[in-house]
């Protein structure tokens, strides 16, 4: 019986997390003992409480929730779960935004890929828009709403230090239905073999938002493991469920944390571009991308200087 872990982060999210929850209901499940566990990341809705009552009442699978008592963001937020679910003997931990509806196969098929090679560590499916929640949902006709790709798999421009999607924006003809390796696996749905943490460790804390998971993939390339794009696996993805997209938070952590990537990362001559780039914000950047440039020169990660209030 292989123990596989479904990670979803809550944070004043309960509407999304409780029809995520449902979604999960009736997934396929042969030959594995799923046990779902919430980590609320410190909510100051009533978040805990609702998803305590769904919890009680879903026979289904076994839902543990965890109360973290602050917002420890993304990347220590999903390391909380993680912890707990290699404690718990999982052999596979998925990680899964609280803003997706799922397939009925889609976990069983993540775990079909890592058989077909041990040096396997990540693997990832196919993303959808969920219906309605297109960027151009206007430009698309009726039935292609809810066809349309969010992610099939990642691509990096290192000279820019750009992280995309494949085949955003694009209605699913089946294009992208091949299994292959991807050069980093979205963390909204991401499978990882329990190995890969025991020997690269957790998510970095000090990306807190966004880029965490490029960087984790990077590491997990360089310790000799695959990454896995699996379009047998699919999901519906509301996007920027937790975040306006082109807001202040936007600005900073990805500002931010592309710089902190970047320069780990990237060659010589991206990273003086990134470097040019810095100045350049520091001049004529928006408020929050100036405040992201110099909390990196001065070493203030993890939350750093970002106050929504």
């Amino acid at each position: 019986m292989i123990n596989v872990n479904i990670i979803i982060l809550n944070w004043n999210g309960w509407k999304m997390t409780l029809e995520c929850l449902e979604s999960l209901k009736n997934i396929k499940t042969d030959g594995m003992r799923v046990e779902v566990v919430v980590v609320d990341n410190g909510s100051t809705d009533e978040s805990v409480e609702r998803i305590e009552q769904y919890a009680k009442s879903n026979m289904q699978h076994e839902i543990i929730i965890i109360k973290n008592k602050v917002n420890l963001g993304f990347a220590e937020g999903n390391n909380v779960g993680i912890s707990y679910a290699l404690k718990e003997g999982a052999d596979f931990v998925c990680l899964l935004n609280n803003d997706t509806r799922v397939s009925q196969d889609f976990l069983f098929n993540l775990v079909k890929t890592f058989e077909s090679d041990s040096q396997i560590g990540i693997a990832g499916g196919k993303i959808y828009f969920e219906k309605g929640y297109e960027f151009h949902k206007d430009s698309y006709e009726k039935k292609d709403l809810g066809n349309v790709l969010w992610y099939a798999g990642g691509k990096i421009d290192w000279e820019n230090v750009i992280a995309s999607h494949i085949g955003v924006d694009e209605v699913d003809n089946g294009q992208f239905n091949e299994t292959k390796e991807t050069e980093y696996v979205n963390g909204c749905l991401m499978m990882v073999n329990r190995e890969v943490f025991e020997k690269i460790g957790y998510f970095d804390k000090k990306y807190y938002l966004y880029y965490e998971e490029n960087d984790f993939n990077q590491r997990a390339k360089e310790a000799g493991y695959k990454l896995i794009y699996n379009p047998k696996s699919f999901i519906w993805h509301i996007n920027s469920g937790s975040s306006a997209a082109g807001s202040g938070l936007h600005d900073y952590f990805l500002t931010r944390n592309r710089m902190i990537f970047g320069m780990r990362w990237a060659h010589f001559r991206a990273k003086l571009a990134l470097f040019k780039e810095s100045v350049d914000i520091l001049l004529n950047g928006r408020p929050w991308q100036k405040i992201a440039v110099r909390d990196f020169y001065f070493g203030r990660f993890g939350k750093g200087s970002w106050n929504s209030n």
